[in-house]
């Protein structure tokens, strides 16, 4: 079976994907598939600096308002969804272009991950059930901390069937985020992985920037609509940076100065996370975008190496 080559631009937030990504498909004769965990979701644009149809300039883009923000998105649901995009794609003799900086979609698609193969161990799941109803979710979500700090992060504790399902897969022996020397590439698909960086300080800058740009462009607006919506703080989409500190600061947990700091704090400890993953692809080509004062010389560098590789 011969394997279906999908370019990969990612990064971490801010850098410069989304123009460059445009530029690329053009080029290439690709469509678009997003990897990013926050641009799935209908309703929330301003927060996840979603691709615009006026910035999308004709490139077909896949993985965008894929869902509504009630949704439980997993990492199993967008290898699901875009490995049918990714066939499609091929078949109609175009070239597939991933881009986003979500790390475990990026794995979903790079490495074999056989979500329905991990099944669960009912002696497992049932002592898991024993603890939960004595010692309740916050001793388990302390557990899943201490193993999977990653996983802890990003499941909240009232979602108690991720917590628990979490546990289950650290305690049978595998990290949900596993880049374990056992971690075996996809069959079905030839990544060539094109990572983009900037200076720490400069892309701290362009982080701080955008979260500016977002308050200007009405992010408070934007969650104020998806509460009234009846969108609520405990589902996954409205934890991600950016959505639940602007709940906190409606609620009046944070001042508006407070709400503003974290997200941009946060937002470059998740850049900082995100180059610390992406250095985990051997295969990665690295780019940094400081070091081309033209866009276009850029392009044509990684123009030139995808090539090389097609």
């Amino acid at each position: 079976m011969n394997k279906i080559p999908i370019i990969i631009l990612t990064g971490p937030t801010a850098v410069g994907k989304t123009d460059l990504s445009i530029r690329l498909a053009k080029r290439l004769n690709a469509e678009i598939i997003s990897a990013d965990s926050m641009q799935i979701y209908k309703h929330m644009d301003i927060g996840s600096a979603k691709v615009t149809n006026e910035e999308m300039d004709g490139v077909k883009h896949h993985m965008i308002d894929e869902v509504d923000p009630d949704f439980a998105f997993s990492v199993s649901e967008f290898q699901r969804r875009a490995d049918i995009y990714i066939e499609k794609i091929n078949k109609e003799g175009k070239n597939v272009l991933v881009t986003g900086g979500t790390g475990l979609y990026l794995n979903s698609l790079i490495y074999k991950m056989d979500f329905a193969k991990s099944s669960a161990d009912n002696e497992l799941r049932d002592k898991l059930s024993i603890e939960l109803k004595e010692k309740g979710i916050d001793h388990m979500h302390n557990k899943l901390k201490e193993l999977d700090e990653e996983a802890a992060n990003r499941i909240h504790k009232n979602n108690t069937k991720r917590v628990i399902r979490a546990l289950e897969v650290c305690l049978s022996g595998k990290k949900m985020n596993d880049f374990s020397s056992d971690l075996k590439f996809n069959e079905k698909y030839e990544p060539i992985i094109i990572v983009l960086n900037r200076d720490r300080e400069h892309l701290y800058e362009r982080i701080n920037k955008r979260v500016d740009i977002m308050l200007e462009n009405g992010l408070i607006d934007e969650v104020k609509d998806l509460l009234d919506r009846g969108y609520t703080k405990d589902m996954i989409s409205m934890q991600g940076i950016g959505y639940k500190e602007i709940i906190k600061y409606l609620n009046g947990e944070y001042s508006y100065d407070e709400a503003i700091e974290i997200i941009k704090r946060d937002s470059r400890r998740y850049a900082k996370r995100q180059i610390t993953w992406f250095k985990r692809y051997d295969l990665a080509k690295w780019f940094d975008l400081d070091k081309y004062e033209d866009i276009k010389l850029l392009e044509e560098d990684i123009i030139l190496h995808v090539e090389n590789l097609l």
